[in-house]
C-alpha cells in the first residue's frame, strides 16, 4: 500500500501523509472491499473503464453515422481509430470536469482533441450526454449478467448434485423454526435451485429489455439524426451488441428499476440460501458441515472460533441490495422528456447492487463448494422429534375412524400433553382406551416411522434436478 493509499490515521493527520483520499465507499475499502464487492465488479465499474465504454458509444456512433453518410467517413474512421483511452488526456479530462462541472464533456473535449485533420469537429455529432452515458450503463449491466451466469451455474450444478444424492435422506422438516413433518433432505436443497432457476429465467427474460441502446437525441425526436435517425440506432445497437428500443427511454427508468430489482432478488435468494446453511450447520443442530480453512480466524480473543462468516456476509449482501430497490423506484418519477435527478441515482444504485450481487454469488459459490451434509446430524435431530413428526400421519390414520375433524382434535389432545409432560406420544396413544384399539400394531409402526411419510419428495427432488441440468444444457443466462 502506497502513502497516497494509506487511509488516515487521525482527524487532519490525512494532509502529513500525503493521503490522496481515493478511497471513500465501502467497495474501495482496503479493509473491508473484497468483502462487498468482487474483482469483475470493480472492473466494470471503474472510472477508467466506464471512459472506454462511453468511447466505444462514441466510436460506434460515428462509425454508423458514417456509413449512413451523416457525417464523413474519413472523419469517422479516424474517430473510431482514436477513440481509445490510453490515447486520451485524461488530465485534460479531469480539469475540464471540474471547470464545467459536467461528467462527459471534458471527455469528449479530449477525444476531439485527440482525432486529426479537423474530425474532432465530429465528435458526439447529433447525440445527447444521456445518449452516450445510458447506452454505456447498459454495456456495464450486461457485463455484470454475464458475469453472474457465470457465478451461478457451478452453485447450480452443484446444489443439483447434493439434492440428488440426498433425496431419500429422512429429514426433520420445520415450519416457523419448529419440528413439522419428515421431509427428504434434497427436498431442502431442491427448493433453493427451484429459486435459483426462475431467477435464471427473469434474467434471461429481461435481457432485451434492459439491455438497449439510448440514441435519440436531447428530447427523444431523433431530429439531429434525420432522416436516418431509426436505422443509426438499429446499426448502433448491433455494433454494440444492444437492442434498439421503439423509441427513447431519457425519462422511462422501469429498464433500470428491473435491473435492479431483479439483482436484488436474486441476491435474496442468495441470502437465504446461506441464512439456512449457517442455522443448519450450529452445533445445536449439526445437519450440515462447512470445511474449514486452516488460518481463517473467527475471534481476536477466542481462538476455537469457526464462525460462519462467509454465510453472514452473504446475507449483509442481500439486505444491501435490497435497500438498492428504494433507490431503483425513485427513478422511475422522472419529469418530461429528461430528469437527471431520475437518472444520476442509477450512477450510485447500479453499481452498487451489482457489486453486492456478485459479491454474494461468488461467496456463495465457495460455501457450497465446502457444504457437507451430516446424515448422522439429520438422523439425531429427527430421533429427537420422530413422535411430533408423525401428528399428521396418526391424524390421517384415525380418520377413517373418527372422522378428520375428532381426529384432529384428539392427537391434538394427546400431542399437546404427551409436550408438556415430557413422554413419548406413542406412549401416551396407548393410555388412550378409545384411540389406541383402532390401529393395529403394524399400522402404528408405519405412522411412527417417519421414512413413511416423506411423500413425494424424492420425485420432486429429482423433477427439479432433471430442470437443473436441462437448463445447465442450454447454456445457462446467455440467450441462444
Amino acid at each position: 500500500m502506497t502513502v497516497q493509499e494509506t487511509p488516515s490515521t487521525a482527524s487532519g493527520s490525512g494532509g502529513r501523509l500525503g493521503c490522496a483520499h481515493t478511497r471513500s465507499h465501502i467497495t474501495d475499502s482496503a479493509f473491508s472491499g473484497l468483502g462487498y464487492s468482487t474483482a469483475a465488479s470493480r472492473r466494470i465499474f471503474c472510472d477508467m473503464c466506464r471512459y472506454q465504454r462511453w468511447l466505444d458509444v462514441e466510436a460506434a456512433l460515428a462509425t454508423a453515422q458514417g456509413e449512413l453518410g451523416l457525417i464523413p467517413g474519413w472523419a469517422a474512421g479516424l474517430i473510431g481509430e482514436r477513440a481509445r483511452v490510453e490515447l486520451i488526456d485524461l488530465d485534460q479530462v479531469h480539469a475540464d470536469i471540474q471547470r464545467t462541472r459536467h461528467s462527459l464533456v471534458g471527455l469528449l473535449n479530449a477525444l476531439a482533441s485527440a482525432c486529426p485533420d479537423g474530425a474532432g469537429e465530429y465528435v458526439h455529432y447529433g447525440a445527447t450526454t444521456q445518449d452516450i452515458q445510458d447506452t454505456g450503463q447498459a454495456l456495464e449491466m450486461r457485463d455484470v449478467l454475464d458475469e453472474l451466469d457465470r457465478l451461478l451455474r457451478p452453485i447450480v450444478d452443484r446444489l443439483a448434485d447434493l439434492a440428488e444424492e440426498h433425496a431419500a435422506t429422512v429429514a426433520v422438516g420445520r415450519t416457523h423454526a419448529q419440528p413439522a413433518l419428515p421431509i427428504g433432505f434434497g427436498l431442502k436443497i431442491a427448493s433453493w435451485v427451484d429459486e435459483l432457476l426462475r431467477h435464471a429465467e427473469r434474467l434471461v427474460a429481461m435481457r432485451p429489455r434492459v439491455l438497449a441502446i439510448q440514441l435519440f437525441g436531447a428530447v427523444g425526436t431523433s431530429a439531429s439524426f434525420s432522416p436516418h435517425g431509426r436505422e443509426l440506432a438499429a446499426r448502433v445497437a448491433a455494433r454494440l451488441g444492444l437492442t434498439s428500443p421503439l423509441m427513447a427511454w431519457h425519462s422511462a427508468r422501469d429498464r433500470v428499476a428491473e435491473y435492479v430489482m431483479t439483482l436484488a432478488a436474486c441476491t435474496a435468494t442468495a441470502g437465504r440460501i446461506a441464512d439456512e446453511i449457517r442455522t443448519l450447520s450450529r452445533p445445536e443442530l449439526g445437519e450440515l458441515d462447512l470445511i474449514w480453512q486452516p488460518g481463517t480466524i473467527g475471534s481476536s480473543t477466542m481462538p476455537h472460533k469457526r464462525n460462519p462468516d462467509d454465510c453472514e456476509q452473504i446475507v449483509v449482501m442481500s439486505r444491501l441490495a435490497a435497500g438498492q430497490v428504494v433507490s431503483a423506484m425513485a427513478t422511475m418519477g422522472s419529469e418530461h422528456e429528461r430528469d437527471s435527478r431520475s437518472w444520476r441515482i442509477e450512477w450510485a444504485c447500479v453499481p452498487d447492487v451489482s457489486h453486492y450481487c456478485l459479491r454474494a454469488y461468488e461467496t456463495l459459490g465457495s460455501v457450497i463448494d465446502s457444504l457437507v451434509p451430516n446424515p448422522g446430524g439429520i438422523t439425531a435431530n429427527l430421533h429427537r422429534v420422530h413422535d411430533q413428526v408423525a401428528t399428521e400421519a396418526l391424524m390421517l390414520a384415525l380418520a377413517p375412524h373418527l372422522g378428520k375433524q375428532t381426529a384432529y382434535r384428539r392427537v391434538y389432545e394427546v400431542s399437546q400433553q404427551a409436550q408438556s409432560k415430557g413422554v413419548d406420544l406413542r406412549a401416551a396413544l396407548a393410555e388412550q382406551p378409545d384411540l389406541h384399539p383402532l390401529l393395529t400394531t403394524e399400522e402404528l409402526d408405519q405412522v411412527f416411522d417417519p421414512a413413511h411419510y416423506i411423500g413425494h419428495s424424492v420425485t420432486l427432488t429429482r423433477d427439479v434436478v432433471t430442470a437443473a441440468r436441462g437448463w445447465l444444457r442450454t447454456g445457462g443466462l446467455t440467450e441462444e
